[in-house]
């Protein structure tokens, strides 16, 4: 499996136009509008697309650091005949780049504080008294954070490709390894075996290699670079060449500002317990952010309700792995928790 880099540049005006047709909203009550808004003192991009104003709003807060999910719109259009999206650029990443000042100094609670003023604008812009957050990977960091200070915001939260910080990257290092003596790979067992298994200690470079080794390792799902990035970027209507550039150019300037923070944080520090419906959605044989790791998280954590959903058939990114099976989960299970609630206004 994998995208052939070369055909898809060939064919990527073609696919473009056909995405762009099927992107088109059409319904009385749509909404599909995108840009800069000013959010913490600098303009960042958000993406608003739904079939009916009156539908429940989701904010998806993407991972990294600095993978923005914008490219990821064409996947979720049947989403948006239940849901409004949003697809927000946050500081230092995808089309939100072109607005960062080089002087801009990236932190996590700078991510978090502009996250929670982007969700108070679309409260006040989309005329709702609460909306739907759904964290992936790095960023379930950033959204658990954001509706443990601010639950007033938030009808639910959904966290998938689920990391609590360290532990995970611990647990993750040890899957790895399994995952390669499993498939006789001795070439990344070495290569593995040569990085420290703390992520305290490991060293940036080290850092991105494990994250290679990650993606490699499993042989039981998507790769999510090869299956699931590349093929999204280079057939995404609403990304030139240049934005593509700075996809990558805002992943390497985020994670150089956000390493220290990154390989420190520990989720359960925030405390466990929350004020909001929480669910987590993981995708069944996910390495990058282990499964087993989630579901500890999930195990331990209290909250008015809660679920944990296994997306089959999915690893890491399992919204865009599976997004129909990832979307029934949604309609199942939070729709009507947040309709009930919002009759209640």
């Amino acid at each position: 499996m994998g995208i052939n880099i070369f055909t898809a540049l060939i064919t990527r005006k073609s696919n473009q136009h056909k995405l762009a047709k099927n992107l088109v909203i059409a319904t009385p009550n749509s909404i599909m509008k995108e840009g800069f808004v000013r959010i913490g003192g600098m303009d960042q991009w958000l993406t608003i697309r739904g079939e009916d104003r009156n539908n429940p709003v989701i904010l998806f807060v993407h991972g990294g650091p600095g993978t923005s999910y914008t490219i990821f719109t064409p996947l979720l259009r049947v989403w948006e005949k239940y849901f409004t999206i949003i697809q927000w650029d946050q500081p230092g990443s995808g089309k939100t780049l072109r607005t960062t000042d080089k002087t801009t100094i990236l932190t996590f609670e700078r991510i978090i504080s502009d996250g929670i003023e982007v969700a108070e604008f679309l409260c006040k812009d989309l005329d709702q008294k609460k909306i739907i957050l759904v964290g992936s990977s790095l960023g379930s960091i950033i959204s658990t954070t954001m509706i443990k200070r601010r639950p007033d915001l938030f009808w639910a939260y959904i966290g998938t490709d689920h990391t609590t910080g360290s532990d995970t990257d611990e647990l993750s290092y040890q899957l790895i390894l399994d995952l390669l003596r499993a498939a006789g790979n001795t070439k990344g067992v070495k290569a593995v075996e040569k990085i420290e298994p703390a992520p305290i200690r490991q060293t940036r470079k080290e850092h991105d290699q494990l994250l290679q080794w990650r993606i490699k390792a499993n042989p039981m799902s998507q790769n999510m670079v090869t299956d699931i990035i590349l093929p999204a970027m280079l057939t995404s209507p609403n990304h030139t060449l240049r934005d593509l550039i700075n996809y990558f150019q805002g992943i390497r300037i985020s994670t150089d500002q956000l390493f220290n923070e990154l390989v420190t944080i520990n989720l359960r520090k925030l405390g466990m317990l929350f004020e909001v419906p929480f669910f987590i959605f993981q995708g069944e044989t996910d390495v990058v952010t282990p499964t087993t790791s989630a579901k500890a998280y999930f195990d331990e954590l209290e909250a008015p309700h809660k679920e944990f959903v296994l997306i089959k058939q999915a690893g890491h990114l399992a919204a865009f792995a599976q997004p129909e099976q990832f979307l029934n989960e949604l309609q199942q299970r939070v729709r009507p928790l947040v309709i009930r609630q919002m009759q209640k206004r």
